[in-house]
């Protein structure tokens, strides 16, 4: 038997990059997945490469109350339950010093990144208790530690980290399982897109293992997170991180 057979999952920010790899990672593992993000172009693609009816997408904004509740009720409505929630969407924000910080982008990060995570556990909590489950929330390494000039992505990680770790008092009785997983730099579509190779090869030399990360290392551990052979793991933080963490 798959390890995610018969089991329904939500992943947000599911398009691309580390998202993507999540949901591909639950598809071969036997889930059904709802994808929910911004960039329809995307999200159609990956649908229409499904050849089996497993992945459903939705556009939402993770920073929007009602779109998180919007993404639960589509799970529910076309696959009848929800077992797995990976709260993943995220953005990076401008590079500035927190005095130059400007209030407007501060709040889109805050919104995005940790009011996100809030709603859409808000939403998923009473449908998954139903069940039995399990919650990945996405932090980073910056959750562990600060970064320069990214004040409000630091925060909101912090933030995300513990978040997962109150609810997963509040829950450890009632059947959900509630984690974060803390990814290094990883090679996606937003490095390429953002950093110049200098930049890119210099976060890389930040790890241990002087490389950047793969969207399939982290959506590996997200896939143990989510079944049931992690079944006594409930409030850690799980960085994958080519040991940047271990300076």
């Amino acid at each position: 038997m798959k390890q995610l057979e018969n089991k329904v999952a939500i992943v947000t920010g599911g398009v691309s990059g580390i998202g993507k790899a999540i949901v591909e990672a639950f598809v071969k593992a036997g889930a059904k997945v709802v994808v929910s993000d911004l960039n329809e172009k995307l999200g159609h693609e990956l649908v229409n490469a499904d050849k089996d009816g497993r992945i459903l997408f939705v556009k939402a904004d993770s920073s929007s109350p009602e779109d998180n509740k919007k993404i639960v009720d589509v799970a529910i409505e076309n696959f009848g339950a929800l077992h797995i929630a990976v709260n993943n969407a995220g953005i990076g924000g401008p590079a500035a010093t927190v005095g130059d910080y400007a209030l407007d982008a501060w709040n889109k990060v805050i919104d995005i990144n940790l009011n996100g995570v809030f709603y859409g556990m808000h939403y998923q909590l009473p449908e998954i208790e139903k069940v039995g489950g399990s919650i990945i929330n996405m932090a980073s390494i910056l959750g562990s530690v600060g970064f320069a000039q990214s004040s409000a992505y630091v925060a909101a990680k912090h933030g995300v980290v513990g978040l997962t770790k109150s609810a997963a008092w509040e829950y450890g009785t009632r059947g959900v399982r509630i984690n974060a997983v803390g990814p290094g730099f990883i090679a996606t579509p937003l490095i390429d897109d953002h950093l110049d190779q200098a930049t890119q090869k210099y976060l890389a030399e930040q790890h241990a293992m002087q490389r950047l990360g793969k969207p399939e290392e982290v959506a590996a551990l997200t896939l143990w997170l989510a079944s049931d052979e992690a079944s006594f793991v409930t409030g850690s933080y799980y960085p994958v991180d080519g040991g940047y963490l271990a300076k």
